[in-house]
């Protein structure tokens, strides 16, 4: 009989280990069959106090911690450059309301990104960042991912795009 808390404790530390290494290299770890890729669902809260139109950075406040992701194209698996997406989360800088918590970056060739800001902290028992795509040619995706522990010092983020 399987003991199904080492298999899932298993499968964690291996993407783990993929996921450090794709940081560390700087590069992607993309599945091997991208066709017939699904649009990533908005995620519930994740439209929590989104301000429209927020600057484009290289980074929020001062630094320390990473947000880092892919955006690809639904269908194709496409990774999609030039996208911009919006960050914002509550940081030992400022709550995630405030205006200076929020920034965007836009994507790499390679359909990347990567934006710096200050620590994530627990806000309502959780620490968790707040990601959004909003703009032309795709529907709007907004996420919120929660950190496996608040001292972790990054956090990805990954979105597959519907054209519209």
């Amino acid at each position: 009989m399987t003991d199904d808390r080492s298999t899932r404790r298993l499968f964690l530390v291996r993407s783990a280990a993929l996921a450090g290494a794709a940081l560390t290299t700087g590069g992607l770890v993309l599945p091997a069959r991208t066709q017939g890729l699904a649009p990533t669902p908005t995620m519930r809260g994740g439209a929590n106090n989104y301000i429209p139109g927020a600057p484009v950075v290289q980074r929020i406040g001062g630094g320390g911690f990473w947000m880092t992701g892919t955006v690809r194209r639904a269908g194709d698996g496409a990774p999609l450059s030039g996208i911009r997406i919006q960050i914002w989360a509550h940081t030992t800088e400022g709550r995630e309301s405030d205006r200076h918590s929020h920034g965007a970056t836009l994507t790499a060739a390679d359909g990347s990104f990567r934006l710096e800001m200050p620590q994530i902290v627990p806000a309502f028992g959780q620490a968790h960042g707040h990601l959004a795509y909003e703009g032309e040619g795709f529907r709007s995706v907004f996420l919120r991912p929660v950190m496996a522990s608040a001292r972790d010092t990054s956090l990805a983020a990954h979105f597959v795009l519907q054209p519209v």
